[in-house]
């Protein structure tokens, strides 16, 4: 029965998980961490002490932000982790841990999970969203990822949100759609230090109907529900899945569909209306489509 260490790596925590099993998985061990950003080699390290702790594993299934040359196992720019820029984390992780290594882009990630067992296995055309520190995007044709020329296929969060916007940090959209984002906005509405609100205090203010809250949700699923919009007419996806902590959130999902509703209903007769579900795997997809990546002789 094989073992694999997955390992997603986010721009707040890193999560890991022993997996075991080829076609029924099996979660044996997890937990998190924040994610190390000092430098990269002590980035690194902190992936090599998770393997120390799990040593009995045949391989290490990486997901990871960014734009990543899944096949040389290169980071070629790693988002918040500007450090890893350029690093074959790959060969970097196999001769320190000595075993196989995979790494694939974190929203690439939740869309095999997706597309194999999960929320999209239905559909051959499709497009993820995975709302977390910024939106990582990622795009399936034919049941396959589409990653592009230059692998940068799906990474939304570098879209410019205005015309008259310049190619830097200030005027890409992921930070302003990611649900931290959102977060911060419910912390400043209530009060309230960032580090102290939680997800699930502002969802559960959401289905008390507080008014304050209820309006910064609806006006943050109307950003979103611009950017599902758009990417319809761009890639005319069967079916787009949403994921990240906040997917969990039924009140998320339902206010993102009203917000599309509403631009909808004054669109020409002959445009689709996007259709929308929460990922079924959650916080877990990039764990499991790490390890499907890993897992696949491509």
């Amino acid at each position: 029965m094989k073992k694999i260490l997955t390992i997603d790596v986010g721009g707040t925590f890193t999560k890991y998980a022993v997996v075991t099993g080829v076609r029924r998985f099996k979660i044996q061990t997890r937990g998190k961490f924040p994610t190390e950003k000092t430098n990269h080699e002590k980035f690194l390290e902190s992936l090599v002490e998770i393997f120390k702790d799990n040593d009995d594993v045949e391989g290490i299934a990486l997901s990871m932000p960014g734009l990543i040359d899944t096949y040389k196992g290169i980071c070629i720019s790693s988002g918040a982790l500007e450090f890893s820029n350029g690093h074959k984390i790959v060969a970097e992780l196999q001769d320190k841990c000595g075993v196989r290594v995979t790494v694939e882009n974190d929203a690439n990630c939740a869309a095999l999970a997706e597309i194999k067992s999960g929320s999209l296995k239905d559909v051959k055309d499709a497009v993820v969203l995975v709302f977390g520190t910024a939106v990582g995007g990622a795009i399936i044709r034919n049941k396959n990822i589409y990653r592009g020329a230059h692998f940068c296929a799906g990474e939304v969060s570098y879209t410019l949100k205005s015309f008259d916007a310049l190619a830097n940090e200030e005027y890409f959209i992921g930070l302003d759609l990611g649900a931290l984002a959102f977060q911060k906005n419910c912390a400043e509405i209530l009060d309230m230090p960032e580090e102290k609100i939680t997800g699930e205090m502002i969802f559960d203010l959401v289905d008390k109907d507080d008014d304050a809250v209820l309006n910064a949700l609806y006006e943050y699923a109307h950003g979103v529900a611009v950017m599902i919009f758009n990417l319809q007419m761009i890639l005319d996806p069967e079916r787009f899945a949403l994921g990240g902590g906040i997917s969990v959130q039924q009140s998320f999902i339902d206010v993102v569909q009203d917000k599309l509703n509403e631009i909808c209903s004054t669109a020409p007769d002959f445009i689709p209306h996007p259709q929308i579900v929460a990922c079924k795997y959650h916080n877990d997809a990039n764990l499991l489509g790490a390890l499907y990546r890993h897992l696949s002789k491509k």
